[in-house]
């Protein structure tokens, strides 16, 4: 696990760096704006269907329980930094997690939808989308996931998470023909800059190390040329 020194210039860079991507994440999923780009003209039902949207209620669940998976997912992170030290097997670990979290899945899905219909496959969407979800999400993803950790660390691999929201923005407009509003624009913007000063505050913490590793070296030499 990394050290956090408030102190450090570096330690100042990455809390800057998460909070100002964090709150970039929070501005484009929170606030729309006016339309920017649109790939098609807007209708008139378009808008009362946005503004029904954000009306409704249930999208304050659905936020606490998106906080409430992100701080799952970040606790996940921290076990998963301390098991690749203890259990350096990265496909082994891999197949474990994807294991666990299909038993666990499938029993929450059996205890809050336990009607046979909903477990019933066709060859459409409803199969494509669990084999994606279990391929590449979860497979890949996980062990990709583990190699980063692994070699850079649990900060350097979360700091990307935002990105993902600037990524569902394009592909949303440029796929689905959804509507780029100014919020997400503003949003990517800041998680950009958030993550560039996370990626510096890395860097620059890597030169310092180098540094020091090669000062010591030389300060080991001379005090053996000394002793010669």
């Amino acid at each position: 696990m990394e050290r956090l020194d408030i102190s450090k210039l570096s330690a100042q860079a990455k809390i800057a760096g998460t909070l100002v991507a964090l709150g970039g994440a929070i501005l484009s999923t929170l606030y729309k704006g006016i339309v920017v780009i649109s790939a098609h003209r807007r209708h008139g039902n378009q808008t009362d269907g946005i503004s029904k949207l954000f009306s409704d209620g249930n999208w304050i669940k659905g936020s606490l329980m998106l906080f409430i998976s992100y701080l799952s997912l970040a606790a996940f992170v921290i076990v998963q930094t301390w098991t690749i030290k203890k259990y350096p097997a990265p496909i082994t670990l891999t197949s474990l997690s994807c294991l666990a979290g299909t038993l666990l899945a499938s029993i929450m899905t059996a205890i809050l939808d336990h009607k046979p219909a909903s477990w019933r496959l066709s060859w459409n969407i409803t199969l494509l989308a669990p084999i994606y979800s279990g391929i590449v999400v979860f497979g890949i993803t996980v062990y990709a996931q583990t190699l980063v950790i692994r070699e850079k660390g649990p900060v350097f691999m979360t700091a990307f998470r935002p990105s993902s929201t600037v990524i569902v923005a394009i592909m949303g407009l440029l796929i689905l023909g959804e509507e780029l509003h100014l919020g997400e624009i503003l949003g990517s913007i800041l998680i950009v800059l958030g993550l560039y000063a996370i990626l510096w505050a890395k860097a620059y913490e890597n030169r310092r190390k180098s540094l020091e590793i090669m000062e010591s070296d030389r300060a080991g030499g001379s005090e053996t040329t000394m002793e010669k």
